[in-house]
């Protein structure tokens, strides 16, 4: 509510932290192909490949394209 107020939120709406799976996941992908992660360990489980994956693809149309 304080941060709406001040104009840093569209009222109304509220900024959750981001999960630490994501932070982990995003942080992996930005370093390492997802193969060379499934080649170096043996178990990941399956809710942290999806997040590792979804993180490994670019976010904008441009590097999209460059693919």
């Amino acid at each position: 509510a304080a941060a709406a107020a001040l104009g840093l939120l569209p009222l109304g709406k509220t900024q959750s932290p981001e999960s630490l799976l994501d932070i982990a996941a995003r942080k992996v992908a930005e370093k390492w192909p997802f193969q060379r992660v499934e080649e170096r360990f043996e178990r990941i489980p399956e809710p942290v490949q999806r997040r590792i994956v979804y993180w490994s693809f670019p976010r904008s149309e441009r590097e999209i394209c460059m693919y």
